[in-house]
């Protein structure tokens, strides 16, 4: 063996033999735990997307919350003076509602367009209780009583249930219906329920250019949802410009919410209806100009009409709307109701060329 090797084994001997002068317990090497590995179940239920909100289309079924929301309209003395009032009560699910007060009246009734607050509420045993001012406000079997700070009544409002004024309207004889109840043949895809609605998801098999257009449609009551999944659908024009549909009931009214022109223009008031109540849209549509080379000469246009009221007023549509099924182009296009996961229902569908 050569002398370095030797000089090395002799190192680590001595070392070998000190050490275990100096200590010579058995040493146990500490592994930290292992980690606990998920159960099949677990691995499940964490892959699994979260449950959608309840969504409820017969009133019958709605609940107790259901009966408390909706639109109220009365005097409440303001200096001495009795002013008009509305209020919107909105369900936000197990109880909790937002409660919005309108100076003047309820949107397209008598609401100045500007004074709009919103308190939030909880209620108890069938009754509400919200700050209205300096006093208090107290909602039980459909009114809604005002007191001030000294707790003296100073007005009452009462709920009501407003109808679009153009529910109903029928067809004229020239029209082209696309659906009546009776079935659901001039669309493709097109399903009816057991009560004979039209459900969402379908294309008209006709196409048109210019046409005035009658649509009436009804969001579920979806309490715990919220914005975009809170009953919505669209109707698209040419299936390539959506006015929304929406449940925005009581919210500010924005281009992605309902009468709105999706992502093009807000409505100029939110005339929307509590959900599970019948809307309406009369829609004016002219639709793009090309020249014989498939040139874009002119937008699009259009007007709209929410329960009766304009909201859009002859808006140019610079192009499709966003998650349009077809592309701008000179030629016709279907009447398009989307399928955005909720049970949005139709019926008294009709077109007029022109």
């Amino acid at each position: 063996m050569p002398s370095a090797a030797r000089a090395f084994t002799y190192v680590l001997t001595s070392a070998i033999c000190w050490n275990s002068l100096a200590d010579d317990r058995p040493r146990v090497l500490q592994l930290p735990p292992a980690p606990k590995l998920p159960t099949v179940q677990q691995v499940v239920q964490e892959t699994e997307p979260p449950p959608k909100p309840p969504a409820f289309t017969d009133p019958a079924e709605a609940g107790e919350d259901y009966l408390i929301q909706g639109e109220y309209t009365g005097q409440v003395a303001v200096d001495g003076v009795d002013t008009w009032y509305g209020v919107q009560v909105v369900a936000g699910g197990e109880g909790t509602f937002d409660v919005v007060i309108l100076h003047g009246g309820l949107p397209g009734n008598g609401w100045d367009g500007t004074s709009r607050e919103q308190v939030s509420a909880e209620s108890a045993e069938e009754q509400l209780t919200f700050p209205w001012g300096d006093g208090a406000a107290e909602l039980s079997d459909k009114k809604i009583h005002v007191s001030n700070a000294s707790g003296e009544s100073i007005g009452r409002l009462s709920k009501v249930v407003r109808k679009s004024r153009t529910l109903g309207l029928p067809a004229p004889p020239h029209a082209i219906v696309l659906f009546d109840g009776s079935n659901a043949d001039a669309f493709e895809g097109g399903q009816m329920t057991e009560d004979g609605l039209l459900m969402q998801g379908v294309t008209s098999h006709e196409k048109f250019q210019d046409f005035r257009l009658h649509i009436e449609w009804r969001t579920p009551f979806m309490p715990t949802a919220r914005g975009q999944a809170r009953g919505n659908s669209g109707a698209y024009m040419q299936g390539r410009y959506e006015v929304q549909m929406l449940d925005s009931f009581g919210l500010t009214g924005e281009d992605n919410e309902a009468g709105g022109i999706y992502s093009i223009k807000k409505p100029d008031v939110n005339m929307a209806f509590p959900p599970l109540t019948w809307q309406t849209y009369d829609v004016d549509f002219t639709a793009a100009r090309y020249d014989a080379e498939g040139n874009k000469m002119a937008d699009a246009r259009m007007t709209v009409r929410h329960n009766g009221i304009i909201v859009q007023n002859d808006v140019p549509i610079p192009e499709a709307t966003r998650a349009a099924p077809f592309t701008e182009g000179p030629d016709p296009g279907p009447l398009y109701l989307q399928d955005h996961g909720n049970p949005v229902r139709y019926r008294n569908i009709w077109i007029v060329p022109r």
